[in-house]
């Protein structure tokens, strides 16, 4: 799912595309990804583009007449950029925005359409998108510590609750739980003050960080290759490599439909964590350390198993 600094170079790569220019037509090939009815389509036509922000992980596009577009890509929804009249691909193509200066077209892959379109009118009707979560960016350490603590969470849940904090999804919160040495498993309020700062530096670090990176990356250009999954990044998607930091083996733990990737060595002082699923399956076998863990994998492989008949 494209987090904040994937909206963030999103939304400077299209300011000087759009801002200042005219939607002439906004065309829906599938009739599901809009989610509103009032105001309709027909009415954005014409408007001039006044304003584009961030609302958690969604874009919003301010026309005026106090009217915005809101897109939320979900998980596999992404933009694209091209010229005007643009084709929508009926295989993942969803809907298009057609300026007097080019095509947006929004996209998705996959089978499950999650990415979603609202046409609103009105700053208040903009706020009923907003999950509520803080600016970790705008925010100081005290605003952090209470969206943090408001409610007993483990890190990993914390860290990607909207309604606590804004922007942050299941990539660059395992990216930011390395970078403060933390398990994605502690809970909330049982981090000390001394954690608490150390988080809230790493989620500023991370977000920075990757930002910066994603903006040199695209340049002048606009994003193509909007992934979760990154050269360069500590863990996420890094499962059974070596950890940049202390060369251990990068675990996950798998849950839903998603997964968190972290470094026994950095984070959990060597202990293996074990989600629900395996634990019920391997109960007392399951290994509780890197050192047992590779102990099995080493009498696995020397026991060649009952020969064949």
């Amino acid at each position: 799912m494209p987090e904040l600094p994937d909206i963030v170079v999103y939304l400077e790569s299209l300011e000087p595309r759009i801002l200042g220019h005219r939607l002439r037509e906004v065309r829906l090939l599938s009739p599901f990804v809009l989610r509103s009815v009032t105001p309709s389509p027909e009415e954005f036509e014409g408007m001039e583009i006044r304003g584009l922000r961030r609302l958690g992980k969604r874009i919003v596009i301010g026309l005026q007449d106090d009217l915005f577009i809101v897109i939320h890509l979900m998980i596999a929804g992404r933009l694209r950029w091209r010229e005007s009249g643009a084709r929508i691909g009926r295989k993942i193509g969803l809907a298009a925005f057609d300026f007097d200066s080019g095509c947006l077209l929004l996209t998705e892959s996959g089978s499950k359409k999650r990415a979603s379109l609202h046409l609103v009118r009105g700053e208040s009707s903009l706020a009923e998108h907003d999950p509520g979560g803080i600016e970790v960016l705008e925010a100081d350490l005290e605003t952090f510590r209470a969206a943090l603590m408001r409610e007993s969470h483990t890190l990993k849940r914390a860290l990607t609750d909207p309604r606590l904090l804004s922007g942050i999804g299941n990539a660059y919160s395992d990216e930011i739980l390395h970078r403060a040495r933390l398990s994605p498993f502690r809970l909330t309020r049982r981090l000390d003050p001394e954690a608490v700062s150390r988080l809230y530096e790493a989620t500023r670090e991370t977000l920075l960080l990757w930002t910066r990176k994603l903006r040199e990356e695209v340049g002048d250009g606009f994003p193509e290759k909007v992934t979760a999954f990154r050269d360069g990044m500590a863990v996420h998607g890094r499962h059974g490599k070596p950890c940049s930091v202390c060369n251990s083996a990068v675990q996950r733990v798998v849950y839903a439909e998603n997964e968190s990737n972290y470094c026994p060595g950095c984070q959990t002082g060597g202990r293996l964590l074990a989600d629900r699923a395996l634990s019920r399956l391997l109960k007392s076998d399951w290994p509780r350390t890197l050192e047992e863990l590779e102990r099995r994998r080493r009498s696995f492989t020397a026991d060649p198993g009952p020969e064949k008949p």
